[in-house]
């Protein structure tokens, strides 16, 4: 079937915009009635009561969540400390464990910036460490951008998250492109990255070590307790409104974005880029190979303790149950991404191919070939239990999920000016 540019498909449970070459476009149809977990209520009026008790439900829900998981994040900390901040000097040499280190990222160049003359002498940079736990790990790198102003006033924040084996400094080019336009930009080194990283092999032997002691939780958990530390320290700050800070990230950082914003209700908007997927989901359909790939050495060395041939479902599933308790069952995407709701959302992934893309506006389950680390068909139960919860809080508009055709697992210039536009509609408003 040929479908010509901007064209719009209806169901009568979804509704989606497909642009060939662009995007693929999810967004919320309009509320009809209230179901619960894909179960519809007919023949049942509806009034304010009843939108009031699934509202509160909803709620209930998500706080029970967040609560679950804060126990989870507090079972394997070392001891906590109250939150210090220390200061510190500019990274002079970024620190990547990679053999050959990244250079250049057109996307995050891409990123739209106000024209300033004399940018660089009005741009004010912050260094410093956050203490968010006893030990070593537990000092937190910040890099702050923003504008130097004589006026004070309190303005939007966004945190930034980088991907795997990079660092905050790597992403100075979206901090400089927000700073620009009014935003006080942040980014972070996550657990055993970047300043917290001592050699090429740091986040590699944390994740095979956590595998043999059981005793942190480097993959992406380690993290979210940071940002919800994080958080503490923003919402302290005069020059910070409280209620407009803004999340974000790329691959692992689209998780931690995902995973830190589901943990702590105050990151108001949220663009996890090209990160969220169902873990669970891929177990069960076999589609857990490339994610993976991606942090094999934990896997093999499970592999090996089992005394399995070759990495199986059974080994993914013991690996993700020990390094990320419950990352394949209560806090997997179709639990943790509506208890975002009902805050502004925006899920970027992408897909291989044109025709998967156009596929995708109709039946999740006939995808091809598409990013394998984040499979858009593993996305079809969140996403459902997600409209839900923002329909049944009356923002249906503040969900939005699309795919990039053609691209596979890479963040593209679409997908930041996509972010910026979303981050530019509900934080600067």
């Amino acid at each position: 079937m040929l479908i010509t540019p901007s064209t719009t498909h209806v169901h009568p449970l979804k509704l989606y915009t497909c642009v060939p070459h662009a995007f693929c476009v999810w967004t919320c149809p309009p509320k009809r009635f209230p179901y619960k977990y894909g179960v519809q209520i007919r023949n049942k009026a509806i009034t304010n009561s009843t939108h009031t008790e699934m509202d509160r439900q909803g709620a209930d829900d998500a706080e029970k969540i967040r609560s679950d998981f804060l126990k989870v994040l507090r079972s394997r900390r070392s001891a906590e400390v109250p939150l210090t901040v220390e200061p510190a000097k500019p990274v002079a040499n970024p620190f990547f464990q990679e053999a050959s280190p990244p250079r250049f990222s057109e996307a995050m160049e891409s990123c739209p910036k106000a024209k300033i003359e004399n940018f660089k002498e009005l741009l004010k940079e912050e260094n410093l460490y956050l203490h968010t736990e006893a030990g070593e790990q537990g000092r937190l790198p910040v890099l702050i951008l923003s504008l130097k102003e004589s006026e004070h006033r309190r303005r939007p924040a966004i945190v930034f998250l980088h991907s795997t084996n990079k660092c905050k400094e790597w992403l100075r080019p979206l901090l400089e492109a927000y700073a620009s336009r009014g935003y006080i930009a942040i980014a972070i080194d996550s657990r055993y990255h970047g300043e917290r990283a001592s050699n090429l092999t740091t986040y590699r032997d944390a994740l095979v070590s956590s595998w043999k002691k059981g005793d942190t939780m480097p993959f992406i958990f380690d993290t979210a307790w940071d940002l919800i530390k994080l958080a503490d320290y923003l919402t302290q700050r005069e020059d910070i409104d409280p209620s407009r800070i803004g999340i974000t990230g790329e691959s692992l950082g689209g998780m931690h974005a995902w995973f830190g914003a589901a943990a702590d209700t105050r990151y108001a908007v949220v663009v996890p880029i090209i990160g969220v997927q169902g873990f669970r989901w891929a177990i069960d359909n076999n589609q857990w190979q490339a994610r993976v790939d991606s942090i094999k050495a934990v896997f093999e060395e499970a592999r090996i303790d089992l005394g399995k041939s070759a990495i199986d479902k059974e080994v993914v599933e013991k690996v993700w149950d020990r390094i990320a308790p419950g990352l394949a069952s209560q806090f997997d995407s179709p639990y943790t991404i509506p208890a975002i709701s009902p805050r502004p959302l925006l899920i970027v992934n992408g897909i291989l191919n044109v025709h998967c893309a156009l596929q995708c506006c109709f039946d999740f389950k006939n995808i091809g070939a598409e990013d394998p680390r984040c499979p858009l068909a593993g996305l079809e139960i969140p996403k459902e239990r997600a409209c839900k919860a923002y329909g049944d809080a009356n923002s249906v508009d503040k969900f939005k999920l699309i795919a990039q055709p053609g691209i596979g697992h890479q963040m593209t210039s679409l997908m930041v000016k996509e972010a910026s536009d979303w981050f530019d509609k509900f934080l600067k408003n």
